[in-house]
């Protein structure tokens, strides 16, 4: 069975457009009958049953991601959103470094969901409507805050060790100022704003089959498939390893400390630990289900693994699951890192009422040289 231009595209543009699954038809593969310019313009010639899977594929995507898009849209919105006026509403004097990281990360979150109804009407109509400049724009913005959100999570949970973990030592607080006011630009920001450099480069609109236009990264066409597994591989290594490793490292090593001794009667330094353990496993089922699909698709790009039609549409199905709970992250952080401290509920409280001079109250401060126990080190992780 032939299989039109304006098909492959559309199936290229549902599964691609907003992430680095850039679906390539591999021409050795498939038969090809002609060449194009780009990763989007190959002519092929597909085998009946692989049509028809690849088509459930599709009509799945044009109706699934659109309806989890925009739920992800509004849940990021209003949590990140509220993060962001109730820090805001505060003195810079009385923002702690963890709201300095929240900040970071509620804005990272926030633009990355500001993205997502182009990409959810995209994905509907299998056609993008909105200019090159624009598609050009919201890769840059998709990349640059993707990244960033999860490198600002990897120096989360190294200020956190050092406030739990290092807290007697004489040079953390110093080394913690470092971290939050200097180095999480450097470490976080920067290269998240590297990371986004081949959107400026490759990413570009492209007319497609009758009469759609496609926004996606288009690759030299002799060697697609490598750019895109090396790509795919570039996000589970920064996206996935690197800040997973982090969080992983630094959280077992902060509740062996919180767990030291007995729990019994304790209960905020065992409110603690449910949250330390809440945040890992929530970090690690959002992400490792897409870095695993992406990391099968970067060996069949490579020809580690054979090429087959079924295994292309359950990679899809696949992947069109798994990328939607990657993003929801981005509606979990502000319940992780925000909601669930007692510090930042005080300030919401005090932000979202009417009276301005109960707003403006001074949290009362820490006693200079308190003498650190288990108790203030669970007190330290939770409720700042």
């Amino acid at each position: 069975m032939k299989i039109n231009l304006s098909f492959t595209q559309r199936r290229s543009a549902a599964v691609s457009t907003m992430s680095y699954y850039e679906h390539i038809v591999f021409e050795d593969y498939y038969n090809d009958t002609g060449s194009g310019s780009g990763s989007g313009e190959l002519g092929v010639d597909l085998e009946e049953p692989c049509g028809v899977e690849h088509m459930t594929t599709t009509e799945l995507q044009q109706v699934f991601l659109p309806v989890i898009y925009a739920l992800i849209f509004i849940l990021g919105i209003t949590g990140n959103g509220l993060v962001v006026v109730v820090l805001g509403c505060q003195r810079r004097s009385k923002c702690s470094l963890t709201d300095w990281y929240r900040l970071h990360l509620s804005a990272a979150d926030l633009l990355f969901v500001l993205s997502l109804p182009f990409w959810a009407v995209d994905a509907a109509l299998a056609d993008w409507r909105f200019g090159a400049a624009t598609c050009i724009g919201v890769h840059v913005i998709y990349t640059v805050n993707l990244y960033g959100s999860v490198l600002i999570l990897a120096f989360i949970s190294l200020d956190r060790y050092l406030a739990v973990v290092r807290a007697t030592d004489t040079n953390t607080s110093g080394l913690r100022q470092l971290l939050a006011h200097k180095l999480v630009y450097v470490g976080a920001w920067l290269p998240a704003g590297l990371l986004a450099v081949p959107d400026l480069i490759f990413a570009r609109t492209q007319e497609g089959g009758e009469g759609s236009t496609l926004c996606q990264r288009f690759y030299p066409e002799e060697n697609a498939p490598l750019w895109v597994a090396v790509f795919h591989l570039q996000l589970v290594l920064v996206g996935l390893l690197i800040p997973g490793l982090v969080l992983l490292v630094c959280y077992c090593v902060i509740v062996t400390r919180l767990t030291r001794g007995p729990l019994g009667g304790q209960r905020q330094k065992r409110r603690a630990v449910r949250t330390t353990i809440a945040l890992v496993l929530c970090f690690f089922v959002c992400w490792l289900p897409y870095g695993a699909g992406i990391s099968v698709d970067a060996l069949l790009r490579l020809e580690v693994l054979p090429r087959s039609c079924r295994l292309e549409a359950a990679l899809g199905v696949w992947l069109s699951v798994a990328e939607p709970m990657a993003f929801a992250h981005c509606c979990l952080n502000p319940l992780l890192y925000a909601f669930l401290g007692a510090g930042f509920k005080n300030s919401a409280r005090r932000a979202l009422t009417l009276n301005r001079a109960s707003s403006l109250k001074v949290l009362p401060r820490r006693r200079p040289g308190t003498s650190t126990t288990t108790e203030s080190e669970s007190s330290s992780l939770h409720s700042s």
